[in-house]
């Protein structure tokens, strides 16, 4: 099993558009804004996408760009650029991210994706989370123009629905199933197996001491998720916590009003909502989900974590398999493995080596 869509990024997208109208008009309202802002500007009539460049005293080799400052881009494309052993590089992002960086002399202007070219003139190679999202579809076509080359970093799991690699990207991969399945068969993308920053962080810290008294477990809400109905979600979290007991923890981005109704009345019918935000990585309850990341990081700290759905399609189940998830009523989901070196020091080695 592979991707739905391997190579057809304009076939995804109309994919991603129709499943999911409410980010495609958040989508089209932040080009809308970039405009407005922007239509001043005689650079930004062929392209709106206007980020913040960050550049530094050195010549820029390597370009950084991210499409959100979220904790897996930062790990992904932010934290290599502390293993460079030279400031050689520079980030193109949606605000300013000083505070993130390196201390440096940085320099951060307001620059489109056509001016790239003007201030990073020698870069030689282009590293984002893909070219799928608006920043990184700028930077793939800079990168083109360039003749740089385009690394893609895996920040996430990757269902039948993720969106195809460019073309002739290097993919920058969890693991060695993680590449063959993103890649699903093309002979113009190459990789390399690095894991996961975030995975391997996680791993660093002191394992969680579970109390002795059993816990409520917490199912892990994704009714903002395209990849299944609307009522698959649906079912399997009310099923789950109606048969368990179990707290449904809304997914940050279930706000929409058909998730909030949702939610008040399965309230009503006496499933227990957690609306405290209490940060996922503090909490000692066994966690569930279909397939949300938060299993593994859970697993990861010691937390008994599970997967559930009372009636998988074969693409959730070849899931699980592939990553490792456990059922809920077997035994809790393994830690992944993680690498010896940090994922972002491999990442930041392969960048100098191919700038040799």
């Amino acid at each position: 099993m592979g991707l739905k869509y391997a190579e057809d990024i304009t076939a995804w997208s109309r994919w991603q558009a129709n499943a999911h109208p409410l980010r495609r008009g958040k989508v089209m309202a932040q080009h809308a804004v970039n405009y407005l802002k922007n239509r001043g500007n005689e650079s930004a009539d062929n392209d709106v996408t206007v980020g913040y460049l960050h550049t530094c005293e050195c010549s820029a080799d390597i370009l950084f760009v991210l499409d959100s400052i979220t904790p897996t881009a930062v790990s992904s494309l932010v934290q290599p650029a502390a293993y460079l052993r030279q400031k050689n590089y520079a980030l193109w992002a949606p605000e300013d991210i000083t505070h993130l960086l390196p201390e440096a002399d940085w320099q951060v202007r307001q620059v489109s994706g056509e001016e790239l070219a003007q201030y990073v003139p020698s870069t030689g190679q282009v590293v984002a989370l893909g070219h799928y999202m608006e920043y990184g579809r700028a930077a793939y076509q800079f990168s083109q123009k360039q003749g740089a080359q385009f690394v893609t970093v895996q920040h996430g799991l990757h269902t039948p629905y993720a969106p195809p690699l460019a073309h002739g990207t290097h993919l920058l991969a969890f693991s060695q199933a993680d590449a063959e399945f993103w890649i699903s068969g093309r002979s113009d993308v190459t990789y390399d197996v690095v894991g996961s920053q975030l995975f391997w962080e996680a791993a660093q810290k002191p394992k969680v001491e579970l109390p002795e008294s059993e816990q409520q477990p917490i199912f892990l809400g994704q009714m903002h998720g395209a990849e299944l109905p609307r009522r698959s979600y649906a079912r399997a979290g009310f099923q789950f916590c109606q048969q368990t007991g179990a707290r449904y923890r809304p997914h940050p981005n279930e706000k929409d009003k058909l998730s909030v109704l949702t939610h008040a009345l399965w309230e009503k019918m006496g499933i227990d909502i957690d609306r405290g935000g209490e940060p996922l990585n503090t909490l000692t309850n066994p966690v569930v989900s279909i397939f949300s990341t938060g299993v593994l990081e859970a697993a990861i700290r010691g937390v008994p974590a599970w997967v559930y759905h009372p009636n998988p399609p074969a693409w959730v189940q070849e899931f699980w398999e592939r990553y490792g998830l456990h059922q809920w009523g077997d035994a809790p989901t393994p830690a992944p493995a993680v690498p010896a070196v940090p994922p972002a020091q491999a990442i930041a080695a392969y960048l100098e080596e191919k700038l040799q």
